[in-house]
């Protein structure tokens, strides 16, 4: 079905958007492939206003970047600017954790720990190789963020860098120890969530993605160690 036939309440900009958004995030559209109107409008059935308003949406996201003579492609981070990402988030949600210990209702923990029950589901349900990588009020990390009660931590973390987060998160995700390591560490944090210790919660988050950045370090040199052979 087109988009146009299935618009409901959403304009056709905004679906547009959403559907090339979660294409780029889970890797369908990969990294530095260049993005044609003519391409993408036939591949969602939509007409080009709507296409050139959701690209211009997802260059403001910078997961579409406009190369001079090139056209527009999606984003490739440089290694550089990854690790940057990551050492950003390893500093601020920590912060955002501490902050939601104190902030978090009784009935937001029970919620939280009913999501970590169904992301470990999920990680069952896959064998242990891929973690549950959906957005929003089903993401660990979103809920805690917004938890946190603090609209510039909020608009820092779920805004510009969130998606390309996803982007990267979900490749890390795909690793073969990964998922159920970084369960784990959910769990701990959520305990220390529920205790209202956010001095704890707050080291925890930062020990959680420090971890993720060495995981996607090591999975760099790897690449780097398999192009030089």
């Amino acid at each position: 079905m087109d988009i146009e036939e299935n618009a409901g309440t959403q304009t056709l900009s905004d679906r547009v958007f959403e559907q090339i958004q979660e294409a780029i995030v889970s890797g369908e559209i990969p990294q530095g492939e260049k993005v044609s109107e003519s391409g993408i409008g036939q591949r969602y059935g939509v007409s080009r206003g709507p296409l050139r308003e959701a690209i211009r949406r997802l260059e403001g996201r910078k997961l579409l970047v406009r190369i001079p003579h090139s056209g527009v492609r999606v984003v490739t981070l440089t290694h550089e600017e990854l690790i940057e990402i990551y050492q950003i988030r390893e500093s601020l949600e920590a912060l955002a954790c501490e902050l939601a210990a104190e902030n978090m209702s009784d009935n937001e923990i029970e919620e939280l720990g009913a999501l970590l029950q169904q992301h470990q589901d999920y990680i069952h349900a896959h064998g242990g190789k891929r973690y549950y990588q959906q957005e929003g009020d089903w993401d660990f990390h979103y809920r805690i963020i917004h938890a946190s009660g603090n609209k510039r931590l909020i608009d820092l973390l779920c805004g510009e860098l969130y998606q390309l987060i996803r982007m990267y998160r979900n490749k890390g995700s795909q690793s073969t120890s990964r998922p159920l390591k970084a369960f784990e560490e959910h769990q701990q944090i959520f305990n220390a969530l529920k205790q209202r210790d956010g001095e704890l919660a707050g080291i925890l988050m930062g020990r959680h993605i420090r971890a993720s950045r060495r995981n996607i370090q090591d999975q760099i040199a790897e690449q780097i160690n398999d192009q030089q052979k």
